[in-house]
């Protein structure tokens, strides 16, 4: 018992001294030799920076499938040996999960896990859409997402793209019919993301590219996923082509249907390629 203890110490005092090297407070900055707010403060960050971590670690296990939704994660006690920080550690880090609504506590019953639907961390449900080894339901939702953001950013983009913009289209286009012939599926992702990243700054609108920043890499684990398949790339490669036509029509209801027909197949080729493999 006592080494354990005493292993739980040295594993919060050697992080916490790693975290306070990477947060050492300004020069003039600390008042007094004992320690006045400004040095309380600096040393809450290196505390709250374990916090942090047990809270990861703890969030992988149940991305992971570990703990599913409706679950019991297991006490403090359990925890702590596990991840080897104390109970303050382990309880700090479950009440940041609970203000995420990735865990409820019912009183009496114990800390549970809540369905993906109920999380309030935009950063936490992109993990689970692209880690989790049970997310058939998520990949078709973030499609769903894809489809009402991307139709209308598309209906915007078809009055307000430029020339410069409309070459580049055709030169992704072009770069995916190259990797697909090659067989080079990063390739072949990287310029079909950055199709889509050109229309969505030909929208306009600078709300639609930053909504989409945080997506960028649960896109990009997804496109692998799916383009994996050489039906899918063909498929992907002509919808493109349309797309690009439209946008260089500049007719905004031909360019919004064009894109909308684009993730019903991108839809339909998850659902028959990947979902169903």
């Amino acid at each position: 018992m006592r080494r354990h203890t005493a292993r739980i110490l040295e594993n919060e005092l050697a992080t916490a001294s790693v975290r306070c090297l990477t947060t050492i407070p300004p020069r003039g900055k600390i008042h007094g030799a004992s320690g006045g707010p400004e040095y309380r403060k600096w040393g809450y960050m290196a505390r709250k920076s374990l916090v942090g971590v047990v809270a990861d670690e703890l969030l992988d296990r149940i991305i992971a499938g570990e703990f599913p939704p409706g679950t019991v994660v297991p006490g403090e006690l359990e925890l702590s040996a596990k991840h080897e920080v104390s109970r303050m550690t382990v309880r700090e880090a479950m009440k940041t999960l609970e203000a995420q609504r990735i865990l409820s506590v019912e009183r009496g019953r114990g800390t549970f896990v809540n369905p993906l639907n109920q999380w309030a961390s935009l950063e936490a449900v992109l993990r689970a859409a692209s880690e989790g080894t049970k997310d058939a339901a998520a990949a078709i939702q973030l499609i769903e997402l894809r489809r009402m953001l991307e139709t209308g950013a598309c209906e915007l983009a078809a009055e307000r793209i430029s020339d410069d913009e409309l070459v580049a289209l055709k030169e992704h286009v072009e770069k995916m019919q190259a990797a697909h012939e090659a067989n080079d599926l990063a390739a072949f992702v990287e310029a079909d993301l950055a199709f889509h990243d050109v229309i969505l700054h030909a929208s306009g609108n600078v709300f639609v590219a930053v909504l989409f920043e945080p997506l960028h890499r649960v896109l990009e684990a997804r496109r692998t996923e799916t383009s994996a398949f050489p039906e899918i790339q063909e498929h992907a490669i002509g919808h493109h082509r349309k797309i690009a036509a439209a946008l260089e029509s500049r007719n905004p209801n031909d360019s919004r249907l064009a894109m909308d027909a684009h993730m019903q197949q991108t839809l339909d080729d998850l659902k028959t390629y990947v979902l169903e493999a």
